[in-house]
């Protein structure tokens, strides 16, 4: 069976990154895709569910959990912590499935260390006008959070070209065509190709 493949990807808040996995997601029958489910301990937004858009914890019980190393990575961002399930990443990407990791450029420079062959995508908005707009659209921080989210775009953006490959999230179909285009092009690697058609190119290759 062959090995999934961790992406990491990333983008100032409000950028799309969000919608532009969950449309993703909807194509199973093309794409063997899952989220991988953080831990934080910021509290839930409307409409968010425990278990299934974060594991919702409280602070003691993740530092307890920073301690037992079950995290693959985490950080601490916007006064909260975020972390990912070491444990949960593998056992995905064993079973072949690719995996999207929603994190910010702290937690991708620590992954990037510990998972050297993970790619990683980095999503940017058309404009800082335009990301402000969507920022307001959401209707779910007060304006002194929007105002703390763009002042940090900024330096969240600066860290782009860390980056396997960059979306800019003018149109939101072309965006969604962008990342398919990339799963694709991972799927076709020679080193994932030979694994799945092993059997096949050893009758090839017969004399």
């Amino acid at each position: 069976m062959s090995q999934g493949t961790l992406y990491i990807i990333s983008a100032p808040s409000g950028a799309g990154k969000s919608s532009l996995i969950s449309a993703l997601l909807k194509d199973n029958s093309c794409y063997d895709v899952q989220v991988s489910v953080s831990h934080t301990t910021r509290a839930p937004r409307k409409g968010e569910e425990n278990g299934i858009h974060y594991h919702f914890v409280p602070v003691s019980e993740f530092k307890e959990l920073i301690k037992q190393d079950a995290f693959l990575e985490y950080a601490k961002v916007f006064d909260n912590f975020y972390g990912t399930s070491r444990l949960w990443i593998e056992g995905m990407l064993a079973k072949g499935i690719d995996i999207f990791l929603d994190i910010d450029w702290q937690g991708a420079q620590q992954i990037r260390k510990k998972m050297p062959h993970a790619k990683s995508i980095f999503i940017l908005p058309p404009s800082r006008e335009e990301l402000e707009h969507r920022l307001n659209a959401r209707g779910q921080d007060a304006d002194e959070v929007i105002a703390k989210r763009m002042a940090e775009a900024c330096s969240e953006i600066s860290h782009y070209n860390e980056y396997d490959y960059v979306i800019v999230n003018d149109d939101f179909n072309v965006a969604l065509m962008d990342m398919k285009v990339i799963l694709h092009a991972e799927r076709m690697t020679q080193n994932k190709q030979t694994r799945k058609y092993h059997d096949m190119l050893d009758r090839l290759l017969a004399q």
